[in-house]
């Protein structure tokens, strides 16, 4: 299902986009009944690092963790078997979305250091052998829409010059769709860490990463009637989805700042080594002639002030009952924000820092709530308007 470049742009975009909706509504059942499904976000992750090396397509990514999803839930694999279904399963996907050259050779998947460490090693007859029994599972139909499939049609109206900023209009609609694009990003690959997500649709999970971007960066209304219309989504649809990716992206903040102080903590240790513990005043005095010994001893001490941290912590509160407690951070963009495949084979979500510009919080009298459309008050990081 390989479209050429920008389609959302071009005359077929609405058609296409309902192609891609009527497809979703076939999606094979997932019940989430693998037993190696503590193993799942490790392969994930692992899909997600191959793909960056060679620079696979977002679809591409996607689609290979969700068919890796599907094989697990109907099979019973081993460990080993698990590396091979993966990189299976990412060649397929690559094949089917991406372009012929970016597809990885045989040789360069032996070299990884996942098979390297396994002692595992991909020849050309279990490939195909795999490729096979795969092609055979999801009926030679790779034809399956992923949330990436959506979001780049839905950013494409996410930002409009008549939106607001914190209750302001904005001045630069340029640096707040870069904004945008890499906050859908970084919600885009949240949504394909955590199995949960595959219970709803692949296009109300991009709907939600749009309207959490715009959650985050204050922008009001937090679903506008255009959103709305383009993708048949109301807001109380998409709330539950939209809970979800925020509580991801307040773990990955505290995550970063934990990181960040820890890091802090060594630096002032190398600057600032404790001082050797100097020897009991009595038992100086002890071994020093008695006309020696002062009455009054002059004592050296040294207070170190402790350093403080603060928190950007706030709770997002739903006007309707709500299952998740919603939390956001006042922080800038965290350090943990890469667009398009950030994700490490670690059991936290810990992500590469994006270039763009980081702005801590002014002041508090810039860090005012904001009502997201009577649902949600919430304080997100600071944003030049």
């Amino acid at each position: 299902m390989e479209l050429e470049g920008l389609w959302w742009k071009g005359q077929l975009a609405a058609d296409i986009h309902q192609t891609l909706r009527y497809k979703e509504l076939k999606l094979p059942s997932y019940k989430g009944q693998s037993p190696q499904l503590n193993l799942r976000r490790y392969f994930a992750d692992l899909i997600a690092i191959v793909s960056n090396r060679f620079k696979l397509c977002p679809t591409a990514r996607h689609l290979a963790v969700y068919l890796l999803d599907l094989f697990m839930d109907r099979y019973d694999i081993s460990i080993q078997q698990l590396h091979i279904v993966a990189l299976s399963c990412l060649l397929l996907a690559s094949k089917f979305e991406d372009k012929e050259d970016r597809v990885p050779k045989l040789d360069q998947l032996n070299s990884l250091g996942c098979m390297t460490n396994m002692n595992l090693v991909l020849t050309k007859q279990n490939l195909l052998h795999m490729e096979l029994l795969l092609l055979e599972t999801f009926e030679w139909n790779l034809c399956l829409p992923t949330p990436a499939h959506f979001i780049e049609y839905y950013l494409s109206i996410a930002v409009h010059d008549t939106d607001l900023h914190d209750g302001w209009p904005m001045i630069c609609l340029e640096k707040t769709k870069i904004y945008m694009a890499k906050y859908a990003d970084y919600f885009l690959e949240v949504s394909l860490q955590d199995h949960m997500f595959l219970n709803y649709v692949p296009s109300l999970v991009a709907a939600a990463c749009v309207a959490a971007s715009r959650i985050i960066l204050r922008l009001s209304p937090s679903w506008p009637t255009r959103l709305h219309r383009l993708t048949v989504y109301a807001w109380d649809i998409l709330v539950p989805c939209i809970e979800r990716l925020l509580i991801a992206h307040d773990n990955d903040v505290k995550e970063a700042n934990k990181h960040k102080n820890q890091l802090s903590h060594t630096a002032a240790q190398c600057l600032f080594p404790p001082a050797s513990p100097a020897p009991p005043q009595a038992h100086v005095q002890q071994h020093m002639p008695q006309y020696l010994q002062t009455q009054h001893p002059h004592q050296l001490q040294f207070h170190h002030s402790a350093p403080q941290s603060q928190s950007c912590q706030q709770i997002v509160t739903a006007a309707h009952a709500s299952a998740f407690p919603l939390q956001t951070c006042a922080s800038a963009i965290p350090a943990s924000i890469q667009a398009r495949g950030h994700i490490q084979t670690t059991a936290s979500v810990s992500l590469a820092a994006v270039p763009i510009e980081v702005k801590p919080c002014i002041g508090v009298s810039y860090n005012r709530s904001y009502q997201v459309n009577g649902h949600y008050s919430c304080l997100t990081q600071c944003f030049d308007r």
